[in-house]
């Protein structure tokens, strides 16, 4: 799931925040959005049971983890075409999911 949270902050850098990132597409947006001219503000993986448990690195049994980024660019530009690639990368694979499945 993606959520669209463009931001201006003080030193005019837009981010943009994907929530729930599966575990096998990380290294591929990572990989990207430094193609992209985009920095990774933060990744955090975050517990679907209790809400409080938040960490910044990879947990030993990261089963039952969310993970989400934060990426920021300067222009927002390369926000959208890193958003547009991302969507057909999740629209591909789940139509490949359900072409196996039947």
């Amino acid at each position: 799931m993606l959520t669209e949270r463009y931001t201006d902050g003080t030193n005019q850098r837009h981010q943009i925040e994907f929530s729930n990132i599966s575990k096998d597409l990380l290294p591929w947006v990572e990989e990207v959005a430094i193609e992209n001219n985009c920095k990774i503000e933060r990744k955090e993986w975050k517990s679907k049971y209790n809400s409080y448990v938040i960490y910044d690195y990879e947990p030993f049994c990261s089963d039952g983890f969310e993970i989400n980024l934060v990426v920021s660019s300067i222009s927002r530009e390369h926000l959208d075409f890193l958003k547009y690639l991302y969507d057909n990368k999740v629209n591909t694979i789940e139509y490949l999911n359900s072409c196996v499945i039947n």
